[in-house]
C-alpha cells in the first residue's frame, strides 16, 4: 500500500495572478484544500518539499498529511490534481482533496508489467497500452501501483484488466476486458504472412 506522507503547509491571503507570480519566485506553489465537509482553504506549499515529494512517488496522486501551521491541524488529503508550467515542467498549483479515513476515494495509479514474456522471448513486442489506471479504496489501502505478471502471455495474446493483480480492498473502475497489454508478432514474421497471403 501507499505510504501517507506529510507535508508542512501554510494558509495564503494573497490572490491574483501578480500576487501568485510574486509566491512563486519566493519559492512557494499556491494550493487549494477542498472536500465535502469543508470550505476550501487557500495554502501554499514550499517548492522544494513537493518536488521531492513528487520525485519519491510512483503517482501524482499521493495521500498526504497536510500540516496547516496557523491553524494547528493536520487534514488527511490525496493530491487531486497538479498542474506543470508547460514550458519547464515546474509544478505552478496543486489541488488537495481532504479525504476521511472511512470514505472510499477515487485515484489514478501506475500499471507495472512484470516477468518474463514468453513471446517476448520468441521474438515478439511487448506492447502496453495502458500504463494508468482509475481505482477505488480506502484511503489506508491505496496502493503505489498495480502489477500485472505477463511471465505467461504468449505471441498474439492479451492481458487484461482483470488479470491484474489488486492489494486487498482496491478495485478497479475500469472494465475487466480492457485491454493492458499484448504480445505482437516479430515484424518479418509478419511481413511473411503478408507476403504469403499476397501470392
Amino acid at each position: 500500500m501507499s505510504k501517507t506522507h506529510h507535508l508542512k503547509v501554510n494558509t495564503r491571503k494573497r490572490s491574483g495572478s501578480g500576487a501568485l507570480k510574486a509566491m512563486r519566485r519566493e519559492g512557494f506553489v499556491p494550493a487549494v484544500v477542498y472536500g465535502a465537509e469543508q470550505e476550501s482553504i487557500n495554502i501554499k506549499v514550499g517548492a522544494r518539499s513537493f518536488d521531492a515529494l513528487l520525485h519519491g512517488s510512483a503517482s501524482e496522486q499521493i495521500l498526504v498529511n497536510l500540516e496547516i501551521e496557523e491553524e494547528g491541524t493536520t487534514k488527511l488529503a490525496l493530491i487531486q490534481d497538479v498542474q506543470h508550467n508547460a514550458l519547464n515542467g515546474q509544478v505552478v498549483h496543486v489541488d488537495f482533496h481532504a479525504v476521511r479515513e472511512n470514505e472510499l476515494i477515487h485515484a489514478s495509479v501506475p500499471v507495472e508489467l512484470i516477468g518474463d514474456c514468453t513471446g517476448v522471448r520468441k521474438g515478439g513486442l511487448l506492447d502496453q497500452q495502458l500504463h494508468s489506471l482509475e481505482i477505488q479504496c480506502f484511503p489506508k489501502d491505496l496502493p503505489e501501483k498495480v502489477e500485472g505478471d505477463v511471465s505467461t502471455l504468449d505471441l498474439g495474446e492479451a492481458f487484461h484488466v482483470n488479470q491484474l493483480t489488486f492489494p486487498e480492498g482496491v478495485s478497479a473502475l475500469m472494465d475487466g476486458e480492457v485491454v493492458v497489454a499484448l504480445v505482437a508478432a516479430p515484424r518479418v514474421a509478419a511481413d511473411a504472412d503478408a507476403d504469403a497471403a499476397t501470392a
